[in-house]
This record gives C-alpha cells, structure tokens and sequence, in this order.
C-alpha cells in the first residue's frame, strides 16, 4: 500500500473558540493518540483534500508533527456534510511491530452472470474487520462476482485473504448474493375472463364467487 505523508503542528492554544479559529485559518484540529502520549494537532486543510479524496481506516499515514514521523490511521473524523469539510480528525499512532485491528473495504467487481439473467445483486457487507502488522494491511478486498448465478453469494470463508491477514468476522458471513427478481402474479386466463363478465352483465355488482343464487320472491296478487 503506498503511503502518504501529511504535515501538523503541535497546537498550544485551546481557549474557547481556539478551534473555530484555526478552522477560519484554513487548518483542521485533530488529537493523535495511542502509540503515543495524546497530542493535540493542526493539519491544513488544503493539504488534506488533495492527499486524501476519501478518508479510510486501513489508509497509513507518515503525519509528520513538527518535522518527527509518526506513522498513524485515522481512527474517527467529523465532518460538515452541508459545506463537504473535514471539522476535526482523530489519529491513531501505531508501532509498525505490532499486530493491530482495522476495516477494510470490500468492492466487487465484474457483472454477475445472475444479474446480467434478471436477479439482483445485493452486498450485505461493505467492510470486513481484520488483524495483522501494518504493513500487511490490505487496501481493499475484491471479489469477482462474474461467475455468480441468481441464489448464489460470497461468503467470507470464500474471500482470498493475504498472508499474514486475519479475517475476524465470522466465516458464514454473507458479503454479497445474487437473489431472484420478483414477479408479480398473473390471473389465470378462465379468472380474467370470468371477471371480466362479470363487470360487463347487467343488473349492477357480481355475486361473490361461489354464492348460491338468489331466491325468487313471491308475488303477491
């Protein structure tokens, strides 16, 4: 997986409105802990969008605080949907050494010979939960789904996984199948058209099927 390098500064201010301030300023506040004592931080915000067009947990970071290396993931992030920005970054330091827990995104790819038949594909899981070292960490899981027929799927004891790489969800996990497409119910041909009838012949609203008919009344004379 290749690896960024990011640039933050140690933040030393933090009165009231300090964040708001530096987000004015064109920097985003973030906090780097684990793999190291808690360490507030500002990246640039500029910076960050051109490195990172989709933020992911399984990404490594090389973030450079005041010129040190730290190798870290990103762990949480808050982000302002309305204006599309990054409003605060939580990083995650790791020890290249040690095994470590992270998500990594599953993609399909091909068409699936039951979809391309008229079923749909339908993905249950769009991460899988992982263990290994950092450098093992996949980028992605792709599954070719070209081969799969309509009440098929993909399991995760069927995902290849990379040596070194532990898969910790559960084997019979469905990622992704391909089910039937529902077909709306016909009327027999004899039930059409006896409703039909019945909607044309006088004498106002059909009996109900299978009512006895009527009895003739008396005459009174």
């Amino acid at each position: 997986m290749e690896q960024k390098t990011l640039g933050a500064a140690k933040r030393t201010v933090f009165k009231k409105g300090a964040n708001h301030l530096l987000r004015r300023q064109g920097k985003i506040p973030a906090v780097v802990y684990g793999n190291l004592e808690a360490t507030p931080v500002a990246i640039d915000e500029k910076e960050f969008a051109a490195k990172f067009r989709t933020v992911s947990e399984n990404m490594i970071i090389d973030l450079q605080i005041d010129g040190v290396s730290h190798d870290v993931l990103v762990k949480d992030y808050q982000e302002d949907l309305r204006l599309g920005k990054i409003l605060h970054i939580d990083f995650y330091a790791i020890d290249r050494d040690k095994l470590l827990r992270s998500r990594v995104p599953v993609r399909l790819s091909g068409s699936a010979k039951g979809a391309r038949d008229g079923g749909i594909v339908e993905l249950h899981v769009h991460e899988l939960e992982v263990e290994c070292k950092p450098r093992d960490l996949p980028e992605e899981f792709v599954i070719d789904i070209t081969p799969l027929e309509s009440g098929h799927g993909v399991h995760v004891r069927d995902v290849p996984v990379p040596e070194g790489v532990k898969v910790l969800n559960s084997p019979d996990l469905a990622i992704v199948s391909i089910t039937h497409a529902k077909v709306e119910a016909t009327p027999a041909p004899e039930a059409e058209a006896a409703a039909e009838a019945a909607a044309t012949a006088p004498g106002g609203a059909p009996a109900a099927p299978g009512a006895a008919p009527a009895a003739p009344g008396k005459k009174e004379g």
